[in-house]
């Protein structure tokens, strides 16, 4: 099955702040297969420059990000 048809895990880090969001994060990644892709959703605004950073320092790749009020989401590649 193509993984655009997979569910994408949705991991939520509504209350918790800078690092934890991106430590769980990472966590998570490293379970994922090659091509895997996983969609976070947290209410840190610091989150935003923290995932930002990562992506561009790490073989992920920060598909896209966007804002819905005061929650983040982020929806990252593993490679």
């Amino acid at each position: 099955m193509p993984q655009d048809q997979r569910a994408v895990p949705q991991l939520d880090f509504s209350g918790l702040t800078c690092p934890l969001p991106l430590l769980k994060t990472k966590l998570a990644l490293n379970k994922l297969p090659s091509g895997g892709r996983i969609e976070i959703k947290a209410t840190d605004p610091g989150s935003v420059r923290d995932f930002q950073v990562f992506a561009e320092q790490s073989q992920y790749q920060l598909e896209r990000w966007w804002q819905e009020g005061e929650h983040y989401y982020y929806q990252l590649l593993k490679p």
